[in-house]
């Protein structure tokens, strides 16, 4: 039925309904239905995970309905991207579906209601799991004043974030993507670090895990350079992929394609570059940098391959558009049934088994 409607109406739609399920009753009944995991609890940067399948950012952008999907089966929620200042984003129409291509194409523009109105919205209404919040630059800030803009988002989604995403590669927003040379995201991930440590000590607790958000069109040279800048800063991991602006191999007519215009791709598209990507970092740190693994992820097996590939957390945002509410609960049963039967006795001792 959502099918029907233009993609964002319909995911509006899907939002303000979302948004009425927080009753503590309603968020019972779906975890029964939804709740499931592969095995223990997970801990991954310092933080205790029931199951390895989160959603990813872009889905909730401004944290309204992050309770009710939690109680889908999720073991993390990462809401946003949000920015410092309320945007209302591209001019629409800015959300496109790509069926044969199991796909979407977004130019959405990061439009959200701002980071402080986001923490209003969470207040009283945390999804009860893992709670990520991604942030990324305002489109009226230039590349130039873009640290002080990701500080104050920073600060004010501090103290209700269980991690941060940092996006630094939505193709969306001009110039963005300029922050993953090395020079410039080395200068902000350690602005960012200062802060954190800052604003730690201030409370009296740890750092909050910070994790960076990368593009899938980086060559290999470019992705050491940032693997490199993520290790030396102590970044918590990194978060692999964002969309891509690569419109190679869809089986969708050429012309339709183009008539969607600019945007990110996402989806059964981006699979095979993503767990490309995957595996580099892996191989490149030894294990040592947690990767949560996106794009392309609908089934079990897709995310048992990035688990081969490397990952330790898996999250989805198209697979959850196309294949349902049910989806985390599937993946999660099914990755149980996998793992038995590869022979592994944990998720962990799976991790990066291809690459090894």
């Amino acid at each position: 039925m959502l099918f029907r409607l233009p993609p964002e109406t319909a995911h509006e739609l899907a939002l303000t309904s979302l948004s009425f399920f927080n009753s503590q009753l309603t968020r019972r009944l779906f975890a029964r239905r939804y709740g499931s995991s592969p095995g223990d609890k997970l801990r991954r940067f310092g933080l205790e995970f029931a199951n390895p399948v989160g959603l990813a950012a872009g889905f909730d952008k401004n944290g309204t309905a992050a309770q009710a999907l939690a109680a889908f089966g999720f073991g993390f929620v990462e809401v946003g991207t949000v920015t410092n200042e309320p945007q209302s984003g591209n001019e629409k129409p800015r959300l496109f579906r790509l069926p044969a291509d199991c796909a979407l194409i977004n130019r959405l523009g990061f439009n959200n209601s701002g980071a402080s109105r986001l923490v209003q919205n969470l207040s009283g209404h945390r999804p009860d799991c893992v709670l990520g919040i991604n942030i990324g630059k305002s489109r009226a800030v230039a590349i130039e004043d873009a640290i002080r803009d990701y500080q104050a988002s920073l600060e004010t989604v501090y103290d209700t974030a269980d991690y941060i995403a940092i996006n630094v590669s939505s193709p969306n927003t001009p110039q963005l993507r300029e922050l993953q040379r090395q020079d410039l995201l080395a200068e902000l991930l350690g602005a960012l670090q200062k802060l954190n440590e800052k604003l730690a000590q201030n409370r009296s607790q740890t750092r909050k895990p910070l994790l960076v958000k990368i593009a899938p069109d980086l060559n290999l040279a470019e992705l050491e350079s940032i693997v490199e800048v993520a290790e030396r800063l102590n970044i918590a991991g990194i978060i692999a992929t964002n969309t891509t602006i690569d419109r190679k191999g869809l089986q969708t007519p050429v012309d339709q394609i183009k008539a969607c215009g600019d945007g990110g791709l996402s989806g059964a598209p981006l699979r095979g570059r993503s767990n490309e990507l995957i595996s580099f970092i892996y191989r490149v740190t030894n294990g040592r940098l947690p990767i949560i693994g996106v794009g392309g992820v609908f089934t079990a097996r897709d995310a048992w391959e990035k688990i081969c590939a490397g990952a330790s957390l898996i999250q989805l945002y198209t697979g959850f558009i196309y294949e349902g509410p049910g989806v985390a609960k599937r993946i999660n049963a099914e990755l149980s049934h996998i793992l038995q039967r590869e022979g592994f006795d944990s998720l962990d001792d799976a991790i990066g088994c291809a690459v090894r």
